[in-house]
């Protein structure tokens, strides 16, 4: 039986995939909780339609990433923090504090681990197959 995932299922497939499957799988596991619905002409069509927008909201995001990492590589991002007399913080400048304050999405942020001392530091920057980086300030209240 053939069929549109609706959400992203293990060893079967991704939302709005169409795949074949048996008959029991579908009608015992998948329908009643929601996961496929049957692949009609109509079903097809919005699965058509859907995988389309998230391609385009796609691009658009990576448009959007590329322009602010390209902003971003001309000025210096500042962040205030507490810090002992050796240069050591007292609370780290993690990726989801530094995506918000970059006005990026926290998965485009590819820190290895959080910031914990004072100085300058490039942080790297990736989303989907574009790569670049700025750089963070890390000053002492």
């Amino acid at each position: 039986m053939k069929v549109v995932l609706l959400k992203d299922v293990k060893d079967t497939g991704r939302a709005g995939a169409v795949v074949e499957c048996s008959d029991g799988h579908a009608l015992n596991f998948l329908f009643p909780r929601k996961l496929a619905a049957a692949a009609t002409p109509a079903n097809l069509k919005q699965a058509e339609i859907r995988a389309q927008q998230d391609k385009d909201r796609k691009e658009l995001d990576e448009k959007l990433i590329e322009g602010r990492v390209t902003q971003l590589a001309t000025e210096k991002l500042t962040f205030t923090k507490k810090a002992n007399e050796k240069g050591h913080l007292y609370d780290a400048v993690d990726a989801k504090e530094i995506a918000e304050k970059a006005q990026l999405p926290e998965e485009a942020v590819r820190l290895e681990r959080p910031i914990k001392e004072l100085g300058t530091f490039s942080i790297p920057v990736s989303h989907g197959k574009d790569f670049g980086s700025f750089d963070i300030e890390v000053v002492a209240e």
